[in-house]
Parts: structure tokens; C-alpha cells; sequence
């Protein structure tokens, strides 16, 4: 959220929903916080590292992404004037929307939409205004709103997929870039096996140092922070969506006991695993009831 956010800020949902407009900048490091994160860049263009890979965002293109993931913008036009919408991870999940599409966000998707939505650069700075001037009443509405523009935007980003929306960034030349790049496709894809930070760097024929240094230099984290974070999501998504107990998540999202996933969990979100379930279903009920 704001820049000056510290680094190993986990803010579960204790967040609330808030609309926010200011003048992109790029980050000195990534960060990450507990919401979905909706943008509209108003003018100009920017460029998002997010999950170790580049996004270039184009003005009046709305893109959304589950902001625990690490991410950082690394190159902005200037005098671009960017409105932020963050909706708690509790409110999203309780969306009425598709299943697959909701996972493939919490695993790290990226949605970008097509150009010429004309709408949208009218009805997010009309949001921010009322969210930030008007009442209680006019603030709940602006959030409704929100919730129905999220659910109208994952239900046509399958169409937009089929033409894509933007091209991707031109590659940067740095080794740490590709670095991390490897690394956290490892991550992505490896998480659940009992991996070490040496396992993953010799799996990308790296030193264990020089991957730690690439994240510190991308990400402003370590490996092993980044792997924790990613199998934290994993399995708060599965808390989410699925009946499994909760000791079989633990050893699949690649924790190594079940009373080391308790104490991280805690300790990450201010919760335990089994009441995040009950809260998650409490508001989905709420939602569809």
C-alpha cells in the first residue's frame, strides 16, 4: 500500500477496504499486503515486478492481483496519477465468483484488461472522491459497486485473454532479475516438496548466497522468506476453498510439522488456521445467503 510500508508487514485482512489516489513512483523494495489490489493508472504507463516477473501496466487498463504476493514497481512514466483500490482478502473471497478464477489469483495470476473501457476512467476517481469526501452511506455503496466491477472484470478477462492486452515488458539485462525470475518459478512449483534454500539454489544452478542476494536486491526479502510467504498463501487459499484438514494442508503446502504451520500461521495473520476457515466461511454464507 503506501511506500514507506515496512518490508516484513503481513497485514491480514485486519486492513480495511480503502480507495487511494496518488502519483506512482517506483519502489526502493517490494512489499506486500493481505488484499486483492485493484489499479487504473490514469496516464502514462508503468511497470510492476510481481512474483519475480515483469507487468507493464498502460493507462486506463484496469489490473488486479492479490497484493501478498511481493511486488514492486520498478518503472514509472512521470506525473502518473494511479488510484488504488484494496478490498481485504475476507471481502474477495466472499465474491461470487469463479472458483478456478479465484485461485488462479491467489496463486499468483495477474489480470490485466483491454483497452477502450471508458467507464472505468470515469468511475474510479468518482469512487475515490466519494470514498473520501461522503458519508458512511455513500461509502458502503462505493464498496458495493467495487464488488460488482471486480466480478464483472474476472468474468470478461477470459474473453480479453484471447487478444492479449498488452505486450510484456522488454526483459531488463540484470542477472539478479533473472535470477529471481528462476527462482521463484522453482517456488512456485516446487513448494510442497521439503526444500531448503541450498536445494532450491542448486535446482537453479546458483549459490545459495548469490539467490539470496538476487532476492534482497529484487524483492527486498530472502529466499526463505518468500518461500514462506508463498506456501502461507497456498494454504490459505485451501482454508478457503477446500474441507481438507487442516494437518494434511500443513504437509502440503510444504510445512514440516504441524505445530510449525500453527506458530507461523499465528504469528503471520493474528489468527489460527482453523478460525481463519470458520471466517472465511462465515462471510461466504453471508455473502451468498
Amino acid at each position: 500500500m503506501k511506500h514507506s510500508q515496512k518490508r516484513d508487514e503481513w497485514a491480514f485482512s485486519r486492513g480495511k477496504f480503502l480507495i487511494e489516489r496518488h502519483t506512482a513512483d517506483t519502489m526502493a523494495s517490494a512489499h506486500w499486503h493481505d488484499h486483492i489490489e485493484l489499479n487504473l493508472l490514469l496516464d502514462g504507463q508503468m511497470t510492476y515486478l510481481f512474483n519475480g516477473r515483469q507487468e507493464q501496466v498502460q493507462a486506463g487498463r484496469l489490473v488486479l492481483f492479490w497484493a501478498a504476493i511481493p511486488h514492486q514497481t520498478i518503472a514509472v512514466s512521470a506525473n502518473a496519477p494511479l488510484i488504488c483500490i484494496y478490498i481485504p482478502l475476507v471481502d474477495f473471497l466472499a465474491l461470487s465468483v469463479d472458483k478456478d478464477a479465484r485461485q488462479a489469483i491467489m496463486q499468483g495470476r495477474f489480470l490485466t484488461g483491454g483497452s477502450g473501457v471508458t467507464s472505468d476512467a470515469e468511475a474510479l476517481p468518482r469512487w475515490e472522491a466519494e470514498w473520501r469526501l461522503g458519508s458512511a452511506a455513500r461509502q458502503r455503496l462505493v464498496s458495493d459497486e467495487v464488488k460488482v466491477r471486480i466480478r464483472r472484470f474476472i468474468l470478461d478477462h477470459s474473453e480479453v485473454e484471447k487478444s492479449p492486452a498488452y505486450a510484456p515488458a522488454a526483459p531488463l539485462t540484470s542477472h539478479a532479475v533473472r535470477h529471481v525470475e528462476l527462482l521463484t518459478d522453482l517456488i512456485n512449483s516446487r513448494y510442497s516438496d521439503p526444500l531448503s534454500v541450498p536445494d532450491i539454489a542448486k535446482l537453479a544452478g546458483i549459490h545459495a548466497s548469490t539467490a539470496n542476494k538476487a532476492f534482497g536486491d529484487i524483492l527486498g526479502i530472502s529466499v526463505n522468506e518468500y518461500l514462506t510467504r508463498y506456501r502461507l498463501a497456498r494454504a490459505m487459499q485451501r482454508l478457503s476453498d477446500t474441507d481438507d484438514p487442516v494437518l494434511k494442508i500443513a504437509f502440503d503446502c510444504g510445512f514440516g510439522s504441524s505445530s510449525r504451520f500453527y506458530d507461523l500461521f499465528k504469528e503471520r495473520t493474528g489468527t489460527t488456521p482453523r478460525h481463519f476457515r470458520e471466517l472465511m466461511s462465515s462471510n461466504s454464507q453471508s455473502a451468498f445467503g
